[in-house]
């Protein structure tokens, strides 16, 4: 057997392997239909909700200069028809005039606090808020979100049993003046509104996101805060409420918009991030993959971790070698199958779009459809993403909080009709 043998036999079976996985994915488009079927309508009683309890809640804000967008985040949080809330803004030695903004903005306001440190990462600054706060939920928000009206309120139905530990929103761009913007608000309400969905009704949602998220304030405190020393504290502390017997729920009405990166270097820093993030919690929690000890999420991570890293890198293997495949003579799909397969992906996701916007009834977005065409080359990219990430954690290359650079945008017409105002509860 030659060298292109082999690597033909390489390209067939991973390209199986693929479609499998793909296969099953579809999976969530019936879950997820079936979620939006069973969730219930605000206004309807459920036999336990905190909401009805009327805690208080503790909304942490950590900032790195963030002067640019703090204030817009404390307007909208404090604009909540939920009143029981207080805000607690955590500069982590910032170089700029965020410390300043948000000192002035604890001084206008009474149910906003102020704490300055030095600079430790992303979660030093959370564990910082949890230490100061009085409220019996946690919510963790990005100093970027900016706040619907009824989010927090949403946020607490969402803790409908005595066994949901954590409330996961829905967290969607604001800033879309780009192209790349555009499709990144398209891909997030298949990934995020679509799959969200979906896995919260099997109860193995993986992520409850550092822009939009609430935990029970006892249940972080007894499970120790937040990791200091990974990229991917929101990621760890799920999977440490599930270890500890509780589930995660998603509420895609509890809405904060927030920047996605502007850039592809702002984008490639998030992606490398993410998935060094994801990499360190596989590491610290390997113990979890495959385990019925903690239901139904145990097997889903095996799922998880073959999807979203394994699968990545067996799709750029592919790619690297279709063309040397092609060149011998050896193409493993004749042109104008691959044409037809090119095609009928394009319909599928088309679909898969449309359905996914249907489910947040997010029409207006429509007129982004055109950025399926970029969909391909953002799978490679996320894929060299992963590749990178990786190597950095293969040579322990240093971890850093490294957020985006703000800009401020606020479009519009990422916001019309959601930050409607309405009467305090």
């Amino acid at each position: 057997m030659t060298l292109t043998d082999v690597a033909l036999a390489f390209v067939q079976i991973g390209g199986l392997v693929i479609l499998a996985f793909g296969a099953v994915k579809i999976l969530y488009v019936p879950l997820a239909l079936y979620f939006n079927r069973i969730h219930r309508p605000r206004g309807v009683r459920h036999k336990y909700s905190l909401a009805e309890g009327r805690p208080l809640v503790s909304v942490i804000v950590p900032g790195y200069n963030e002067a640019v967008v703090i204030t817009n985040c404390v307007e909208s949080i404090l604009a909540s028809r939920y009143l029981r809330l207080e805000i607690i803004l955590v500069d982590d030695g910032s170089t700029d005039n965020t410390a300043g903004i948000m000192a002035g903005l604890a001084d206008q306001h009474d149910r906003v606090r102020f704490i300055s440190k030095a600079n430790g990462g992303k979660g030093a600054a959370l564990n910082t808020g949890i230490a100061a706060a009085h409220g019996d939920v946690l919510m963790f928000v990005d100093a970027d979100g900016i706040f619907a009206p009824d989010t927090v309120l949403y946020m607490l139905e969402g803790f409908d049993h005595p066994k949901v530990g954590a409330v996961c929103g829905d967290d969607r761009p604001v800033n879309l003046d780009r192209i790349q913007t555009r499709m990144l608000a398209i891909l997030s309400h298949v990934g995020t509104g679509l799959v969200r969905r979906a896995l919260s009704l099997m109860h193995c949602l993986p992520i409850v996101s550092g822009n939009i998220g609430a935990f029970r304030t006892d249940l972080v405190r007894q499970v120790g805060g937040f990791c200091e020393d990974t990229l991917g504290e929101d990621l760890e502390l799920t999977w440490r409420v599930y270890g500890a017997g509780y589930r995660v729920n998603f509420q895609p009405k509890a809405l904060v918009y927030a920047e996605s990166p502007s850039t592809m270097g702002g984008l490639w820093r998030q992606r490398v991030r993410w998935s060094r993030g994801l990499l360190q919690t596989l590491r610290m929690h390997a113990r979890m993959l495959g385990k019925w000890d903690h239901g139904p999420f145990g097997l889903f991570l095996v799922f998880n971790a073959a999807t979203m890293v394994l699968i990545p890198v067996l799709q750029l293997f592919i790619l690297g070698i279709l063309p040397f495949l092609y060149l011998a003579g050896k193409g493993p799909i004749p042109g104008e199958v691959l044409a037809i397969l090119g095609w009928l992906g394009l319909f599928v996701s088309l679909l898969l779009i449309v359905f996914s916007i249907g489910l947040n009834k997010s029409w207006r977005d429509l007129r982004y459809v055109w950025t399926v065409f970029l969909w391909p080359f953002y799978s490679v990219f996320v894929g060299l993403a992963l590749a990178s990430a990786i190597v950095k954690e293969l040579r322990g290359s240093p971890a850093r909080w490294n957020k985006l650079q703000r800009t401020g945008v606020v479009s519009v017409s990422a916001t019309d009709g959601d930050l409607a105002t309405g009467s305090p509860t």
